[in-house]
């Protein structure tokens, strides 16, 4: 299966299945000498498990991150890491009432027809299981990058219609863990988190935005032409289960603006070049410009709901799906982690690339 591989120069490899024995990831071109903090990465793996708060999906995974190789002495050796994670609550039979039937808005259509196979069981490898397994290569890169001295922070800024207002400089993004929204502002949190309850009673699903900061960027990381900074993490996000948009700095809101109201003036801060505002998020020309780099994500409702939907089975016959087994009503809170740990992955490999570029 091509595609399975993300990154240049810091590559990691994810594998494994929703209902397999194991997911894991490889991580490659990570440098030698890292200290790695193990309980970091158990502690990001936490973040995104599943049956952590009554508002996202009841599966019971501990989620344990069993590094199999690359670490000697609580230190990267520069060979390939290699992190495995045991499915332990998986339930199949769940899923047997769809193994002939394609769920409207999954993959199991488009593998069919890609693969001429498909593991039903959760979706197989198009599960978003398979993110727990770039949540633990994500925590590596993060234990890189704060080395570097940057850091990186996501957060829900909308479920539904219901948005967080609140300018970026008003929030304390250390009150995003601090309810299971994973809202940094509490007021807004709580009614996100009500609104989501009450989709999942009715056994709907919604979706919402999720906004990410990264901040301690130097400038100068990013290729000019097709590895764009913003292009990589593009491409990074977009790749995660049910994310639909993906837009930086002001993004689409820009167009209603003019490009003297647009651009961001340059000044010297005490010997460091700003810029007074920041409506190219952080990356021009597709190379960092040392400014925050801003993004946000809009992820769509998952598509497993309760009530019958109209499908067909693999004959083209006319079929019904009803949802069964235990999933997400909003994927927001535990895209998060996700997020972080693709914009991570993402960076470790530019800051790598730029180091090689420059000698």
């Amino acid at each position: 299966m091509a595609g399975s591989t993300f990154g240049s120069v810091f590559r990691i490899t994810t594998f494994g299945e929703s209902h397999g024995t194991a997911i894991g990831v490889i991580i490659d071109g990570c440098p030698a000498g890292l200290a790695i903090d193990e309980a970091f990465i158990q502690s990001e793996l936490d973040r995104r498990r599943p049956g952590q708060s009554a508002i996202v999906t009841q599966r019971k995974e501990s989620d344990e991150a069993r590094i199999l190789s690359g670490i000697f002495e609580g230190r990267s050796t520069g060979m390939p890491i290699a992190i495995v994670i045991y499915n332990e609550d998986a339930r199949s039979k769940d899923y047997s009432h769809i193994a002939g039937v394609f769920r409207p808005s999954h993959a199991d259509f488009t593998f069919q027809s890609k693969y001429g196979i498909r593991d039903y069981r959760g979706g197989g490898r198009s599960s978003a299981r398979e993110t727990a397994a770039r949540v633990a290569a994500g925590a590596v890169a993060k234990l890189f990058l704060r080395k570097e001295g940057i850091d990186i922070r996501a957060y829900v800024s909308q479920v539904g219609a219901l948005t967080l207002d609140k300018p970026l400089s008003e929030l304390d993004l250390s009150l995003t863990e601090s309810n299971p929204v994973r809202c940094p502002d509490p007021t807004t949190a709580a009614a996100m988190e009500e609104l989501i309850r009450e989709v999942r009673k009715a056994g709907d699903t919604i979706g919402g935005v999720v906004s990410c900061v990264i901040r301690g960027v130097p400038a100068g990381l990013g290729e000019p032409v097709f590895d764009k900074l913003h292009a990589d993490l593009g491409k990074a996000v977009l790749s995660i289960n049910a994310c639909k948009g993906f837009e930086y700095g002001s993004g689409f809101a820009g167009v209603t603006m003019r490009g003297s109201a647009h651009n961001d003036p340059f000044y010297n801060d005490e010997g460091r070049i700003k810029t007074r505002t920041n409506h190219s998020g952080g990356i021009q020309g597709g190379i960092s410009n040392g400014m925050d780099i801003c993004f946000r994500a809009a992820f769509k409702p998952v598509a497993t709901i309760v009530p019958e939907q109209e499908s067909v089975n693999q004959a083209g016959e006319p079929a019904t799906v009803v949802g069964k087994g235990r999933h997400d009503p909003c994927v927001l809170p535990r895209a998060v982690p996700i997020v972080e740990a693709m914009a991570a992955v993402t960076l470790a490999d530019h800051w790598l690339r730029q180091r090689l570029s420059r000698g």
